[in-house]
């Protein structure tokens, strides 16, 4: 079995199904409140201990809001055509009773160390589960760190370097900015992370949203026939039986899950750190993040291609530059390639900031303080290695990590969420 082929993502699946039911699907008796109450919250300034709900959900839309939102989507498209959308919405509606459950417990059975929170799935099964379980929160965080360096860190430079390698800045330049950046970011710790999230999410959230309604607004007509061509896709024999090149079903719920992260307790992580009385409130924080993430972002990303006059080659992967042509469709070349390179390389960015915060809280569960520093120059130097050396075999270590680290935090889930200690 591929580790992230589809039988992942119908394994994440059930787990996302059975936990819903357990929360009486709170994604969708509490989705109104999620959306009113995230929104309202992340204008209250944080206080005391604790980063502000405003600093914890950019934070963890930093890690998850990657390139993964723009080329992610275009090769959902094109190996399992429109009907791929479909299934990510399904995968969405499934992953937020996930982040929900994840980001309650998170906060639930967090500690407070060195006048912040520190929580995850690595506290949830070491204060929630039994003694017996505490192997299991090892192994998370042993596989969490280590993912951290590779699809936390090296990808996202590695989606960078592939934007701006033919340009005038030398990478070994772009690797030691990157590297600076990153080392002051870290060096503030959560609330540091935050605060630079905070500027950065919602400002390049919302461009790229500008971005793409501006190419369905002015190819508006063509909205319908695309809508149509979405769930057409999604129920017709091909989608479901599939071809060499896969399925709608299967690259739906595979880019969707890889999109949102839900079910991997990285997430939690940065929610943990909230200056949050309530689990449930900072849950419903999680209800948001998915819809920003995939049934935004993703979907306002598909639909612009969609009613381009672009071309896509079914059956054979395609990247951004899909996204490109649609942009440059309505923008122009000039104009749509350095607007996308400068988005992909904000949210890589920002995936980087958001990772390195998860990485170092895996570090300092096993380790202590003491590791904090030596986490924080090594993964700043992996920053700017990453823009000397190639890393594959590394970023398929990292991708198993991630694996790895998604198994004990579904076990802890399905097991407290049978045991109705989700609020």
């Amino acid at each position: 079995m591929r580790l992230w082929g589809i039988e992942t993502a119908a394994a994440l699946s059930a787990a996302a199904v059975y936990v819903s039911v357990k929360c009486r699907f709170v994604q969708l008796r509490r989705f109104r409140e999620a959306i009113v109450t995230s929104l309202s919250r992340m204008r209250v300034k944080g206080g005391g201990q604790g980063t502000s709900a405003l600093e914890s959900v950019c934070t963890a839309l930093a890690g998850t809001i990657g390139t993964g939102n723009i080329a992610g989507v275009a090769v959902a498209l094109s190996m399992g055509g429109p009907g791929a959308v479909f299934w990510m919405w399904v995968s969405a509606l499934l992953g937020m009773g996930l982040k929900y459950a994840e980001i309650s417990l998170a906060v639930k059975y967090r500690e407070s160390r060195g006048g912040e929170y520190v929580g995850g799935p690595m506290y949830t099964i070491k204060n929630g589960l039994p003694h017996g379980f505490l192997p299991l929160a090892y192994l998370f965080a042993l596989c969490g760190a280590v993912a951290s360096f590779g699809i936390g860190n090296m990808m996202q430079m590695g989606s960078i370097l592939t934007l701006t390698g033919s340009g005038p800045v030398p990478p070994v330049v772009i690797g030691a900015a990157m590297a600076a950046l990153v080392f002051i970011s870290c060096r503030g710790g959560a609330a540091g992370r935050g605060r630079t999230a905070s500027l950065i999410v919602p400002v390049m959230a919302a461009l790229y949203v500008a971005a793409c309604l501006g190419v369905i607004g002015v190819n508006l007509t063509r909205l319908p026939t695309a809508v149509l061509a979405i769930f057409k896709g999604a129920f017709g024999r091909e989608a479901i039986l599939g071809g060499t090149a896969g399925t709608a079903l299967s690259w739906g719920l595979r880019r969707g899950i890889f999109s949102n992260e839900a079910g991997l307790g990285s997430s939690p992580i940065a929610h943990a750190s909230a200056a949050a009385e309530s689990p449930s409130k900072q849950g419903l924080m999680g209800i948001f993040e998915v819809f920003a993430d995939t049934i935004i972002l993703c979907t306002l990303t598909a639909l612009a291609v969609l009613c381009s006059d672009v071309e896509i080659r079914f059956g054979t992967p395609a990247g951004a530059e899909l996204v490109s042509a649609a942009l440059s469709s309505v923008y122009g070349k000039a104009v749509s390639g350095a607007f996308l390179a400068v988005s992909m390389a904000l949210f890589a960015f920002s995936s980087i900031v958001g990772w390195s915060l998860y990485g170092e809280r895996c570090v300092e569960f096993l380790a202590g303080d003491v590791s904090i520093p030596i986490y924080r120059a090594a993964f700043a130097a992996v920053t700017f290695l990453s823009s000397l050396v190639p890393f594959s075999a590394i970023i398929q270590l990292s991708d198993a990590a991630a694996f790895f680290m998604m198994v004990p935090n579904l076990v802890a889930l399905c097991v407290l969420a049978g045991k109705g200690k989700v609020e």
